[in-house]
Parts: structure tokens; C-alpha cells; sequence
């Protein structure tokens, strides 16, 4: 049985990005067991479909920031908000998720808004060694949901990140940021710490970060 799906708009200033996710975190379809081989179970399936406020938030924040001449990458990137907006304005991304839905979804939300399609690899962090090659900044929201994905992360930013490369993240308070920024400490990277005020455009709460890295 398809998934059933919504459409939204997301508005940044004058600039509207058109977005096709699933209609709730209820959704599953792994008729040909493509994910479950992947290990994603039923319960994790619909994940990578929502608009997640972490992923609001780093749309917004990485909206005014100045991303000329930066090679960019966003980790973890489900839906692709993100990636889509950023690849609206004409950066340089290149997105990257183990779902096996997530391209098919990027490519429908980039075709809704007349534009080129972002690069996509589907790659998971505890992967080998990929070809993605370097990149002058990675990007990501709400990743580390899982113990495990702390040195598998901090393990796979390295390997992608250049020398004097930078790292944003937002993270809504999963309790695991500290540790993963002291994985980051020992790969030389310096952390700041950005709480962000309430945003206009969200009717809950936001209680996360947004986690600076750079070396």
C-alpha cells in the first residue's frame, strides 16, 4: 500500500520552498524489504519523511548565512528541507541519507520548486570509506538518536571534513551532544554554542541548539 504524503510551503523572506513529505510518522512501505535488509525497522521507517523542527531550524539558520564558494554536505538529511532550500539559492550541496527513500523524495521536492536536482549518495556513517571527497562545511539536525551514532558520526564528519572545515548542527536536546562534541574536541575541532530565540515560524517551543564547529 503507498504511503500517503502531504504538501507544505516553508517561507524564508520573499523566497517560498514547496515541499512533499509523508503525511504523519504513521506511514510505512517496504513491500520489496530494501530498508529492512538496511536494518530499518517499521518503527524507524517514517523518520526520514517528516519536517523535523531541528531541520526548520537549520534551514532558517543557514538561510542568512553567507555560503558563497562553500562546498556543502548535509548528513542525515531526510526530507531534505535543507538541502533543497540551499540548493534553491544556488550553493554548492550535496545531501546524503541511508534511507532508501530519501532520493526519490529529494528529487520530487527539487522538481517542485524548478530546480536542478541536489546531488544525492546514499550512504550510512558506520559505511566504509565513501567518495564524497572534502568539504568546506557539513550540515545536519536531529542525528544522534542513538548512542551509537555519536562515534559514527564524529567518525564520518572527519573523513569528509576539510582542514580548516566547519560543522553546524542543531540538535533538539537528545542528550548525547555533550559527548559527541568531545569526540569532536579530540579531531581538533572548537565548539560554540548558539540557543537560539523562539522562532516566529514554529507554535511550540524550540528547546534545542545549534552546535558550531570549526578548526
Amino acid at each position: 500500500m503507498a504511503v500517503r504524503v502531504r504538501y507544505d510551503t516553508h517561507e524564508f523572506d520573499n523566497i517560498d520552498i514547496h515541499i512533499r513529505s509523508l503525511r504523519s510518522n504513521q506511514e510505512y512501505d517496504d513491500a520489496t524489504g530494501e530498508a529492512e535488509a538496511l536494518g530499518i525497522s517499521s518503527a524507524t521507517w517514517p523518520l526520514f519523511g517528516i519536517v523535523w523542527p531541528s531541520g526548520e531550524v537549520l534551514a532558517h539558520h543557514l538561510f542568512h548565512s553567507d555560503l558563497k564558494d562553500k562546498r556543502i554536505l548535509e548528513v542525515g538529511c531526510g526530507i531534505g528541507l535543507t538541502s533543497v532550500l540551499l540548493n534553491h539559492l544556488h550553493a554548492n550541496i550535496t545531501a546524503t541519507d541511508y534511507h532508501p527513500q530519501a532520493e526519490s523524495f529529494m528529487h520530487c521536492n527539487t522538481d517542485l520548486n524548478d530546480d536542478p536536482r541536489v546531488p544525492f549518495v546514499r550512504t550510512g556513517w558506520a559505511d566504509p570509506e565513501t567518495n564524497l571527497g572534502k568539504f568546506d562545511l557539513i550540515i545536519g539536525s536531529d542525528l544522534l538518536y542513538e548512542d551509537e551514532h555519536v562515534k559514527q558520526l564524529a567518525s564520518f564528519i572527519c573523513q569528509h571534513s576539510k582542514p580548516q572545515g566547519k560543522v553546524i548542527l542543531v540538535d533538539p536536546g537528545r542528550g548525547r551532544h555533550a559527548r559527541f562534541s568531545k569526540a569532536m574536541a579530540a579531531a581538533g575541532f572548537v565548539l560554540s554554542i548558539d540557543r537560539p530565540a523562539q522562532p516566529d515560524f514554529m507554535a511550540r517551543p524550540f528547546k534545542g541548539v545549534i552546535l558550531s564547529y570549526s578548526r
